[in-house]
């Protein structure tokens, strides 16, 4: 016995000998390094901080990076963070969980700004076993395939790409689950898109990924094959996206790797940077004429995807279909938004360029009805709409459904840590780092995708309800107010008549 004991004591001792050893060595490093560093930033030229400040001033560049992470939860208030503040996150995370999603004690959000929206409860308001069932709107009737969908709220372009294998996965399953469709933005169609079995609109970009030949230009072999795919039900020519209206597409090269450079058709770590416009496409009719050619080719519903600035230009787009007729027009308009989401875009248009969706969508709807192509012309909002009050005002408006990006994104875990151009997004969503991916595993978050537009749709036929209307579709803009200022406001039929 004391003979282990003794054994015993002799190894724990050794382990501490060597620990503390290992520490004394390891610290003694540490200190050598710090003076290394000290008289590198005392000497340098390049860096004023650091000249000024030795060794210290190097934390400031760790701090900047940190509190991007820090800011959300330690200093900003619920309601005052962008791009999206800690409620509206909040809301997307337990709807995307099924949690609760009520709250106590009233509301934390000033409801007297300027701008916000307030929906006109009804006397009698529709109880839920009166409700009905959103019935289907009809794209493209006079295509060979039309398509028929009754979905409200879909998944928005998102490039396999901009975002990862296992974010697409799970976005496909959940669409799949919840019934709703999904757009694959313009990196092309990937097996991960068609994984959950979902419908899908394929998007075209400037580029021409995934359709294009050597040169860049339409392949008819890839559209054929495109237009044949039973889940892919219509086809999106993009002109615009609301983050960088006037700029193409931009993928950086860390992000391009040896399968998405196989589906865009575009050389292995190159920068995939797409060209500001369509190169075939220079006016309303060549732009009319194209989506023509693509919708006789496919034989399914074609639109296009844009950004309003100029005002004027919707007005002469809609011109020229009335000259060249109503069968030409584009079977439906995404509209996007300048506040929209973007993987990586200059800060200039990020920040200055565009109208935003509030101006921009019942600009848009007005025009429709003015020159009398309001049911011809289907219109999809998109842009900042991740909470069910936003959802059911593009509703009001006039939007025939909406898509969203970046509230999908957070009912797979996104954080909103800003790193989707780096390649180092720390929930696997934006990233091709397999350490980083492994995080994301799309069988949990296919349910989650399922969980968040579901209980949006839910949500949204509450405040339907509550106005009195049996179902989303049914919403008008007598159903919502736009506050003015305190204690003032003005039913949206005034509000948007002369927009």
């Amino acid at each position: 016995m004391d003979s282990l004991l003794h054994f015993s004591d002799t190894f724990f001792g050794s382990i501490m000998t060597l620990l503390s050893h290992t520490f004394m060595l390891t610290l003694s490093l540490l200190c050598i390094a710090a003076v290394v560093f000290y008289f590198i930033d005392l000497t340098q030229t390049r860096h004023t901080i650091r000249r000024n400040y030795p060794l210290l001033g190097r934390f400031r560049y760790l701090f900047e990076q940190l509190g991007e992470f820090f800011r959300q939860y330690l200093y900003s208030q619920d309601r005052e963070e962008l791009p999206f503040n800690r409620a509206q996150r909040s809301w997307v995370y337990r709807a995307a969980k099924n949690l609760d999603n009520t709250l106590a004690f009233g509301s934390t959000r000033n409801n007297d700004q300027a701008g916000h929206i307030v929906f006109v409860n009804a006397g009698f308001p529709v109880l839920d076993e009166e409700g009905q069932d959103t019935p289907p709107v009809i794209f493209g009737p006079h295509c060979r395939q039309p398509y028929e969908s009754n979905s409200i709220f879909n998944i928005s372009g998102m490039s396999y790409g901009a975002i990862s294998k296992p974010a697409v996965q799970a976005l496909s399953g959940g669409a799949a689950l919840a019934g709703c469709w999904m757009c694959t933005g313009e990196g092309g169609l990937s097996d991960h898109h068609l994984a959950g079995g979902c419908d899908v609109i394929f998007q075209i970009g400037t580029a021409k990924y995934g359709v294009r030949d050597a040169a860049g230009a339409y392949s008819l072999d890839h559209l054929h094959t495109i237009a044949a795919m039973p889940h892919v039900k219509m086809l999106e020519l993009k002109l615009a996206q609301g983050a960088k209206p006037g700029k193409g597409g931009i993928l950086p090269g860390v992000k391009v790797t040896a399968e998405i450079a196989h589906i865009r058709g575009i050389p292995v770590g190159e920068d995939s940077i797409s060209p500001n416009r369509h190169y075939d496409i220079g006016n309303h009719r060549e732009l009319l004429e194209r989506l023509q050619w693509l919708r006789e080719l496919s034989g399914k519903p074609v639109g296009i995807k844009t950004v309003l600035g100029d005002e004027h230009w919707i007005e002469e787009l809609l011109r020229t279909v009335k000259d060249m007729g109503a069968k030409l027009a584009p079977d439906f308009i995404t509209l996007d938004s300048a506040d929209g989401g973007t993987g990586a875009a200059p800060l200039s248009l990020i920040d200055d360029m565009g109208l935003g969706l509030r101006e921009s969508l019942p600009l848009l709807v007005n025009r429709l009805e003015q020159f009398g192509l309001r049911e011809r012309i289907r219109v999809i909002a998109s842009g900042k709409l991740i909470n069910p009050a936003d959802v059911a005002w593009a509703l009001c408006v006039g939007a025939d459904a909406v898509n969203n990006a970046r509230g999908f994104m957070f009912s797979l875990g996104c954080v909103q840590a800003l790193q989707c151009n780096k390649n180092t997004c720390p929930t696997g969503i934006a990233t091709h780092d397999p350490k980083l991916q492994r995080g994301l595993v799309p069988q949990d978050k296919t349910l989650r995708v399922a969980n968040y537009q579901r209980n949006m749709v839910k949500e949204v036929t509450i405040i339907a309800h509550s106005c009195g209307v049996a179902h989303p579709r049914l919403l008008r803009r007598q159903h919502a107010r736009a506050v003015l200022g305190p204690n003032r406001s003005v039913s949206l039929v005034e509000y948007y008549k002369h927009t």
